[in-house]
């Protein structure tokens, strides 16, 4: 995993019956489960490219690709969780034929959280395991506005993060591209009034000790969102530790995959 704004477009197909919501980097027909990842913000189904290569052939990774970026730059952002949650409901449809887990980074992890819930409102089996990463929990919003700032602003703020590579924050041109998307993003977590609810999956956290937007208390709070059992993680670095951290993080999932496997679980309700 690495959090760097990617210069590429993708030039993975749309995967079949998904639109252009989700990619398949790398299809492992005889996998017992997929892992559906959902990207931090700013970010892109790419990012996930090299954990499919890391848990294929065991576990096949689907991973979700907003609108405004990579081949889907020219389409305008979603500015709402709610709707990116909607989307991203019926683009999953056809790729729940077998057990599924969801894994989201910063971002990603309060809309696979928000996905969850509305499998869950329909009567569906969810996910056997969600792992949020990076990511306070629903019920702990601050008052942020880095939405409403202007294009230095933004760039200032990821700077603070360490998220991207400073040289790529000197090109305009790739700004220029990258931007509206980030915002959006960042608009669609700023204005996510938080929730209290709880799902009927495990949950398993990944956290950064020095984490500037999560803090210790922020992330054990997800305990209150599961009807089931709860883990928090944590490891040394801050936003984006999964740089440093990945091997360990992909572990995780792999065992607590495994695990899932042989005790499935029903919804809880």
């Amino acid at each position: 995993m690495a959090a760097r704004l990617d210069r590429r477009c993708s030039s993975v197909a749309p995967s079949p019956h998904s639109g252009l919501w989700l990619r398949l980097y790398r299809p492992a027909s005889e996998a017992r489960t997929r892992l559906v990842c959902f990207p931090h913000a700013g970010g892109s189904a790419s990012y996930y490219h090299s954990v499919a290569r890391t848990l294929a052939p065991h576990i096949e990774v689907l991973a979700v690709q907003y609108p405004g970026r990579q081949d889907r730059r020219h389409e305008p952002p979603v500015a709402s969780l709610a709707e990116l949650a909607a989307a991203v409901d019926d683009a999953l449809g056809p790729w729940l034929d077998k057990p599924y887990a969801f894994f989201g980074h910063s971002m990603g992890a309060l809309l696979a959280f928000e996905v969850v819930r509305r499998l869950e409102d329909r009567g569906e089996r969810g996910p056997h395991r969600l792992f949020a990463s990076g990511r306070r929990a629903p019920s702990c919003p601050r008052t942020e506005n880095i939405h409403l700032r202007s294009d230095q602003g933004i760039v200032a703020h990821l700077k603070r993060l360490r998220s991207t590579d400073p040289m790529l924050l000197e090109d305009e041109e790739l700004l220029a591209m990258f931007l509206p998307a980030l915002r959006a993003d960042y608009k669609a977590v700023e204005t996510y009034e938080g929730s209290r609810a709880d799902v009927g999956c495990p949950v398993t956290v990944f956290s950064g000790e020095s984490d500037p937007l999560t803090t210790r208390a922020e992330a054990e709070a997800w305990h209150a969102h599961t009807r089931r059992e709860a883990e928090v993680l944590f490891y040394p670095g801050g936003h984006f530790f999964l740089d440093d951290h990945a091997a360990e993080v992909l572990e995780v999932i792999r065992k607590r995959t495994a695990q899932d496997q042989d005790s499935p679980h029903e919804f809880s309700s």
